[in-house]
């Protein structure tokens, strides 16, 4: 059987890397991004937040965007020794390495954990120290982890939301066009691979059926099926899972 093409949602940033990955992996992959990123419009709270990087004992990254947009504005500083440089995926954890965030203050899901979420990070994070009175900065874009904010303010963190950058739907062009409507007219050919919900909703009104997919959490999972994807089967975040679940599907 032909391996299908898989259609990669991620924003734009980070295709052009996954899709030379799966190549690597033998696996034919199209660039489909479904959120745009954009700079923070006002840059002045991330500045602030580089001022105050030294001060605060933990610096928590969304995603690998989050990780571009913050470090756009490091303006050539090194990162502070004593902060704490959490995320949960290994797409962030790789970017804040190349960034010189030392591996020993890169605070990640642990290897093997049943999901790469909020939950398995504050596992981590909970015995790393005393959190009352520390103080947090939560790096993201239009929101997002507020259940680990949630945690770190129970245990008695102060954390600041800092909007480091924006995302929006998509405008798709000719050649995405397209590619929609190859889908379309021949889902046996392709399966989509999804890494946020809001990606999932940004389909909305685009009229596609009897379509695979995979998702790297169990609510992106959710998100899809309900959109009318089916199968969905569940991988990490990886290119090697990914190849995996495809040979799954």
């Amino acid at each position: 059987m032909t391996t299908p093409t898989l259609i990669v949602t991620r924003p734009r940033q980070q295709c052009a890397a996954w899709l030379a990955k799966l190549s690597a992996l033998g696996v034919p992959a199209v660039a489909l991004p479904l959120i745009e990123i954009l700079p923070a419009r006002d840059p002045a709270p991330v500045v602030a937040a580089w001022a105050a990087l030294g001060a605060a004992h933990l610096a928590v990254f969304v995603s690998p965007n989050a990780v571009e947009q913050f470090f756009a504005h490091a303006a050539g500083r090194p990162w502070p020794t004593g902060t704490l440089a959490a995320c949960v995926g290994p797409g962030s954890a790789q970017s804040l390495a190349e960034h010189g965030v030392p591996d020993a203050l890169i605070v990640q899901p642990a290897v093997g954990a049943a999901s790469l979420d909020s939950e398995h990070l504050w596992e981590q994070l909970a015995p790393r120290r005393d959190w009352q009175g520390a103080r947090v900065l939560l790096l993201r874009g239009d929101g997002g982890r507020e259940w680990l904010a949630d945690r770190l303010a129970a245990a008695g963190a102060t954390v600041e939301p800092v909007t480091v950058y924006h995302r929006s739907r998509p405008a798709f062009d000719a050649q995405a066009q397209a590619l929609l409507a190859a889908a379309q007219a021949e889902p046996a050919r392709y399966a989509w691979l999804f890494s946020s919900a809001e990606a999932v909703g940004h389909l909305d009104g685009v009229p596609l059926s009897r379509q695979r997919a995979i998702a790297t959490h169990p609510r992106i999972a959710e998100a899809a099926e309900a959109a009318g994807f089916a199968p969905v089967v569940l991988a990490r975040p990886a290119p090697e899972a990914v190849t995996q679940a495809l040979k799954r599907l």
